[in-house]
């Protein structure tokens, strides 16, 4: 039993069965994060713009 038949073991082993629960994810995750950075981008755009008019209606402010 040489080292070539270990390292085969190990890549069937990984290509069979630990990256299994990667190919049932797909790309759900990928677009859940997209999903996520759409809505936080929103969100914080919709703060700017209050702070934006918070800030015009202000003439005490230092610029």
């Amino acid at each position: 039993m040489g080292s070539s038949t270990v390292f085969y073991a190990i890549g069937d082993f990984m290509q069979d069965y630990a990256f299994l629960p990667l190919e049932w994810i797909g790309h759900k995750f990928n677009y859940f994060l997209i999903v996520v950075g759409f809505v936080g981008l929103f969100y914080w755009l919709n703060y700017q713009r209050k702070f934006n008019e918070a800030a015009k209606n202000n003439p005490d402010q230092l610029k």
